[in-house]
């Protein structure tokens, strides 16, 4: 089976074209404006040209109702939203009322002090991002690891939805992450970029061919324990 891979930050066409011809089953594109991969509204139908429809994620913190209504025109296909855990579960809710649960991905930011995933959280979405923590950042923040045991707890537990794994995932560890957490969907980011929203052709592809190279290998371990 294919790992399922996002690659998000994607602020030009060429990057999108890219990473769609090796393979990429997401594009998102972020228009929280704090963030520097961050595209303008405006020029977000002209960049989402280059992307297929069914392969279109919005990235956003925290929106107001009225601001993710005024977005579902634009085309995209699921809305992933980063946020703390204090928000009201109404805005959530709201969120979820808007766009589905099918297509609302959530990305709750949880620290590493908080041992449980909040199972309230489940009835909104069907796609939960796990991403590494950083009290400054709603992900994009490079950090890798810290978060891959909570990622498998919660795939274990939670069999039934759909799980995402993000943080710093780079060609110098996803080999490694996705061996511990047995992930089937990845998100990259800053992890294969020459600059914020730039980025690098060369590691992009080294980075799906590790991530092939070890589909293959699974698939042949399956294929030796049904022998």
């Amino acid at each position: 089976m294919a790992t399922q891979v996002k690659v998000c930050g994607i602020t030009q066409p060429g990057d999108a074209e890219l990473a769609l011809s090796l393979g990429a089953d997401f594009i998102g594109v972020i228009i929280y404006e704090k963030s520097p991969r961050a595209v303008e509204l405006e020029k977000v139908p002209e960049l989402l040209e280059s992307i297929p429809k069914g392969k279109r994620v919005l990235v956003d913190v925290a929106p107001s109702a009225q601001r993710l209504e005024s977005c579902l025109s634009l085309g995209f296909d699921a809305y992933q939203i980063h946020f703390d855990l204090d928000i009201p579960m109404a805005s959530i809710a709201t969120w979820s009322g808007l766009v589905g649960p099918d297509a609302l991905w959530v990305a709750p930011r949880l620290p590493d002090s908080e041992p449980d995933f909040p199972q309230v959280l489940m009835e909104f979405a069907e796609t939960i991002l796990v991403d590494a923590f950083d009290k400054n950042a709603y992900g994009g923040t490079g950090h890798a690891g810290a978060n891959w045991q909570r990622f498998l707890d919660c795939t274990l537990l939670y069999q039934h939805k759909r799980w995402i794994l993000a943080g710093g995932l780079s060609p110098d560890n996803i080999r490694e992450a996705l061996g511990f957490t047995q992930a089937e969907m990845v998100d990259v980011n800053s992890g294969v970029e020459q600059s914020p929203g730039v980025k690098d052709p060369d590691r992009l592809k080294e980075l799906f061919a590790i991530i092939r190279q070890h589909d293959r290998q699974q698939d042949d371990t399956r294929t030796q324990g049904d022998s």
